[in-house]
């Protein structure tokens, strides 16, 4: 009888500031020992006033990430990132909760030291993200509603839309 090989998970995980993307990545990863991770950490150049990085330069750093695991879990809010990557995956999952849960879980995140050089420079900038959550649904833009729901509603394969806070992998209801 033949061993039946499991396919490698490839993840992507992406919503509004605060929907929970984080948490559930680094779950996940850690669940099924998977690299995680963060746009964030490709998506901007190394400058002391926030600039974005290319997309192709971007998507370099991201597809070197990929070429080096067998199992990944992605996660951001960049659409124009992740439409170059969602064909590769075989789990999409859009976190989509109220903007309230989305302001509660911001004002309680732990520090990110990834993002922020101590937790008091990631408290300060709170209030702008706050404003940036709450206009998630005007928004036009990469990081809109209106881009996110269009990724999710135009892939083909496996997804799960998240709509309540907290994200209990038992609860996602896919096979992972």
């Amino acid at each position: 009888m033949k061993k039946q090989i499991d396919t490698p998970k490839r993840i992507v995980i992406f919503g509004n500031s605060g929907s929970g993307k984080s948490t559930l990545a680094q779950r996940i990863g850690k669940k099924f020992n998977i690299g995680h991770l963060d746009l964030d950490t490709v998506a901007w150049l190394p400058t002391e006033i926030p600039e974005r990085a290319t997309i192709s330069d971007s998507m370099y750093n991201v597809n070197a990430f990929i070429d080096t695991q067998q199992g990944w879990v992605i996660e951001g809010c960049y659409a124009d990132l992740l439409e170059n990557i969602i064909g590769q995956a075989n789990l999409l999952i859009f976190t989509d909760l109220p903007v309230e849960a989305c302001i509660e879980n911001a004002r309680h995140r732990s520090w990110e030291p990834h993002k922020y050089p101590s937790e008091e420079a990631q408290n300060a900038n709170l209030s702008m993200l706050v404003d940036w959550i709450i206009h998630y649904y005007t928004r036009t833009d990469t990081f809109s509603y209106a881009a996110h729901n269009m990724l999710f509603n135009e892939y083909q394969g496996t997804k799960k839309r998240i709509i309540k806070n907290p994200v209990d992998l038992a609860l996602l209801h896919v096979e992972i």
